[in-house]
């Protein structure tokens, strides 16, 4: 079995190379082969000209690259990711350093057990530490998850996450439309109208703020409000 971890990546410099590394290192069941797929969205700070450097030198491992002609958004790069991955599981993984590699075995344990054909990790299910930051970051992705579900009638407690696992059959057949930070609420959507088996694993979380790179902000929020009515209620 092949898991195919999809990592967008738009100017991710100060970051990229040590979550490759953690990628690389990530704990993985016996017999589980890794492909990782990086996507660069078009990055001007040096993101690609090191990533085409890692790649010539398959450091810290042997990975795929594929170069957006410009910035197109996350939802575009996690769209062509998921185009190349070959694996059997596909996971996607942000390039920052919020979500760590040593939680795959408990994003792939329902999967791998035969219960379940998504995954998602929560950081708000509790028990996993977590960076304490932006309230009303988290009032937000509270209210968009609440939204989603009353429409999806799931009962989520994180969509927006980056850690979503999905085996590769849910996803033949669906056809992914969102350019930026839509791509969450329109991978939940189109997950649950096909009646995927969803779990939901507690992960950590370790958030950055603005001044360490973090990019989301409040017109993201609105778009993705849209997004949640567009995929749910226009299918």
């Amino acid at each position: 079995m092949r898991l195919s971890v999809v990592v967008p990546a738009y100017n991710e410099r100060p970051t990229v190379h040590e979550l490759l590394r953690r990628v690389a290192a990530a704990p993985l069941p016996d017999g589980m082969e890794l492909e990782i797929v990086v996507v660069d969205d078009g990055s001007t700070d040096g993101t690609r000209e090191l990533l085409q450097q890692l790649a010539a030198a398959a450091d810290p491992a042997p990975f795929r690259l594929v170069l957006q002609p410009e910035n197109r958004g996350k939802g575009a790069a996690v769209r062509a990711g998921l185009a190349a991955g070959s694996g059997d599981v596909l996971l996607i993984q942000d390039a920052d350093l919020e979500y760590d590699p040593k939680e795959y075995p408990a994003l792939l344990g329902p999967i791998l057990e035969g219960e379940a054909d998504v995954v998602f990790g929560s950081r708000f299910a509790g028990g996993r530490p977590h960076r304490v930051l932006f309230f009303w970051h988290s009032v937000g992705n509270r209210f968009l998850t609440m939204l989603s579900n009353m429409l999806t009638d799931l009962n989520l407690s994180d969509m927006e996450t980056c850690y979503k696992v999905f085996r590769r059959e849910i996803l033949e057949g669906v056809t992914l439309r969102s350019n930026r930070f839509g791509i969450e609420p329109e991978l939940t959507a189109k997950m649950a109208r096909r009646g995927a088996r969803i779990y939901e694993v507690p992960i950590t979380y370790r958030g950055r703020t603005y001044a360490e790179g973090k990019k989301i902000g409040w017109k993201d929020g609105f778009a993705a409000i849209w997004a949640i009515l567009r995929y749910n209620l226009l299918p």
